[in-house]
């Protein structure tokens, strides 16, 4: 009968076959490697998460909501702003209008003066041509 064993050709399946003659040694080199890879992707995946909870923490401390507007003529355009923000913190929010092909008709950085927490006023956005949007662009910190 013919022999079923065969050897297994050299070199196709990695060093499995060879003598173990430093192959302990490649191998622990190869872990430490992995190891040291590992930790400094680790350190960083965790400085990223530590920066971007920070941020979300810190937050904004100005904050405003466009409630409505209202276009009172070709030339104006009033907004009403509520605006949140911690009390005694100076601010200023920027509202932007808007004709009806897109283009921007108008812009008024509003200023929000320290006092309550809460803040709810109307401002007048002069216009270059008739409006027929508005947006509250953002709030920051004056």
């Amino acid at each position: 009968m013919a022999d079923v064993r065969q050897r297994v050709p050299e070199g196709r399946y990695g060093r499995a076959g060879r003598p173990a003659e430093g192959r302990v040694e490649r191998e622990a080199r190869t872990d430490r490697r992995l190891k040291i890879t590992g930790g400094v992707l680790g350190v960083a995946m965790v400085g990223l998460i530590v920066w971007i909870g920070g941020s979300y923490l810190a937050g904004e401390d100005v904050s405003g909501e466009l409630i409505k507007f209202k276009v009172v003529s070709d030339e104006a355009t009033e907004a009403h702003l509520e605006v949140r923000k911690d009390a005694g913190t100076e601010g200023v929010c920027t509202v932007r209008v808007r004709s009806e092909d897109g283009a921007e008709v108008g812009r008024k950085d509003v200023p929000v003066d320290a006092g309550p927490s809460r803040v709810d006023t109307v401002a007048t956005v002069r216009t270059a041509a008739r409006a027929t949007s508005a947006e509250l662009v953002g709030c920051s910190v004056r």
